[in-house]
């Protein structure tokens, strides 16, 4: 299956492997919610025409909003996934990793007519087949992604502790090294712990004698970097 990996690091320095969703998932499950889409209208059109002129109206506004809005409705509300998505194991998100939002639900979807040129969504297959992420021109102007929805399940835990602010500003690698180093302590023994912190004797040593030293410092401190309250 043509599908790729996307890894991206939140602001929280969480690392996050996503599976962006090639064309013929993707394509599965869009055949599944227009077929749910059609039996929808169905549904609405036998008592609406059954209304002369003021029937075929109602009927041409929900045809409207079921055609437009079902898949902002379910993506919005259910977490980036229509029925079709979720039975193919797909959801939509934002491109840093978050939760889609409305605004970005309605470029996507109303930039389908797009997609849809010149016939039966070339357009749209052929911006996937040029994307290594697989989007369509509704997710590149959007800024979203089509991912696997696989659960998240956290391997490593930073230790909760008081948090300890560092003296001098951390760069991003920095961070993400005592970071990865808390997470990590767990399975070390305390003198391995405080052979690694010795690594980083500007962080894990301060001249204040009144608060923790070494392996504790570095925990306190990876607690202050991912927002842990005192």
């Amino acid at each position: 299956m043509l599908d790729t990996v996307c890894d991206i690091t939140t602001p929280e320095l969480i690392e996050i492997r996503l599976h962006p969703a090639g064309f013929l998932p993707r394509g599965f499950a869009f055949l599944i919610d227009t077929a749910l889409r059609w039996c929808l209208i169905a549904l609405i059109a036998i008592p609406t025409l059954m209304f002369d002129d003021f029937g075929l109206g109602l009927f041409l506004i929900c045809l409207f909003l079921i055609e437009w809005f079902y898949p902002v409705f379910f993506e919005v509300l259910f977490n980036g996934k229509t029925p079709g998505k979720r039975l193919l194991g797909l959801k939509v998100i934002h491109d840093n990793g978050t939760p889609i939002g409305l605004s970005a639900s309605i470029i996507r979807n109303f930039l389908r007519f797009a997609d849809f040129f010149p016939l039966f969504y070339l357009f749209g297959l052929i911006s996937m087949l040029v994307n290594k992420q697989f989007r369509r021109l509704g997710d590149i102007v959007a800024g979203t992604l089509v991912v696997y929805s696989v659960p998240y399940t956290a391997k490593f835990t930073v230790p909760e502790a008081t948090p300890i602010p560092p003296d001098f500003p951390l760069s991003r690698e920095t961070q993400k090294i005592v970071v990865t180093f808390a997470e990590r302590t767990p399975g070390l023994t305390k003198p391995r712990q405080e052979e690694l912190a010795a690594l980083l004797p500007t962080l894990s040593q301060t001249s204040h004698t009144e608060e923790p030293q070494g392996a504790t410092r570095l925990i306190g401190i990876a607690n202050f970097l991912i927002g842990r309250k005192p």
